[in-house]
């Protein structure tokens, strides 16, 4: 409660000019700083990529909402990807911080360090079955080459000074054509739920898309600290989410995993794979000030893949 109050207040207070922005400067988006993380969240949405047979190998690699670091992007470009589009509305990430992430990332894959499971990072989805180091996808020959000191350095430099091999790109919601056809995979960790108008993000997504592509999303459904119970803010009145978003450029949406399959499909995508998290629901739908289901009220995370290619859905 205290906590839910506390956000309240300062959701009141960015309508003041220049709160959000010296926060944002202060704290950072509480994004992917730690390299182990972005380790394990690349390696967990490529390990399922092979699993569900689509591009493992992407060339070209879009995140929506990198955060603190570009760190997922490291790891594609490391594992051969020859393009990384960070997408989002503030930067967060520093030259510094990508360089120091770059070192310890290449110590872990020259190592061939298994995947951080649950146990160091149990918020994190998607699960796997095995953490072990994914030498099926990875050989020693494919990272040799990868890993060469040559592509290491070129990667080193796109990070002091973007270039061919990175982009970071504020207005890609504005521009479906940008990349149209282009892209080889979309990639996101615990950002779509931030997004207000998933209608156009989706949208945008299936236009850059390329014949193989696909997207890998992992999706947070909780409260976010935004009330006392994981499932609170859906129980929370219109006029008091006035107060809490106040003058943020982004916070969550409250929309439940429905709404995001409905608008997958309205766009033609072809669903892969949704693995889903339950959590025992701390109220009645009925109860609920924002309409949710019953079939979206235990869902605290979903795990969505969905291609530009007809294949058969995995399951649930």
């Amino acid at each position: 409660m205290i906590r839910s109050l506390i956000q309240t207040v300062f959701g009141i207070l960015t309508f003041i000019p220049g709160v959000y922005k010296w926060r944002a400067s202060k704290l950072g988006s509480g994004g992917s700083y730690s390299p182990r993380y972005c380790y394990t969240v690349w390696m967990r949405h490529i390990v399922l990529a092979h699993k569900s047979k689509l591009n493992y190998y992407p060339k070209v690699v879009a995140e929506l909402g990198p955060g603190d670091s570009l760190g997922v992007g490291i790891m594609a470009l490391l594992l051969g990807s020859n393009k990384y589009i960070a997408c989002d509305v503030v930067e967060f990430s520093s030259v510094k911080k990508n360089l120091i992430i770059l070192e310890k990332l290449l110590v872990m894959l020259r190592n061939r360090e298994p995947i951080p499971d649950d146990i160091e990072f149990p918020r994190v989805i998607p699960k796997l079955d095995d953490y072990s180091f994914p030498h099926d996808i990875y050989s020693n020959d494919y990272l040799k080459l990868c890993l060469s000191d040559e592509r290491v350095e070129k990667i080193r430099a796109s990070l002091s000074k973007p270039n061919i091999m990175i982009e970071y790109n504020h207005d890609w919601t504005k521009d479906h054509e940008i990349y149209k056809r282009n892209i080889d995979m979309v990639i996101s960790q615990a950002v779509l739920e931030h997004v207000d108008d998933l209608e156009n993000i989706y949208a945008i997504q299936k236009n850059w898309l390329n014949k193989d592509g696909f997207i890998s999303h992992s999706i947070d459904f909780k409260s976010h600290g935004y009330s006392s119970t994981w499932d609170g803010h859906w129980n929370i009145s219109n006029w008091r989410w006035y107060l809490l978003r106040g003058n943020r450029p982004y916070m969550i949406n409250r929309e439940p995993l429905s709404k995001h399959i409905s608008i997958i499909k309205q766009n033609n995508f072809n669903l892969i794979k949704i693995e889903n998290y339950l959590k025992d629901s701390n109220f009645s739908t009925k109860k609920f000030r924002k309409k949710i289901s019953e079939s979206d009220k235990n869902v605290s995370d979903s795990f969505i893949q969905a291609s530009t290619i007809s294949k058969q859905l995995n399951g649930n």
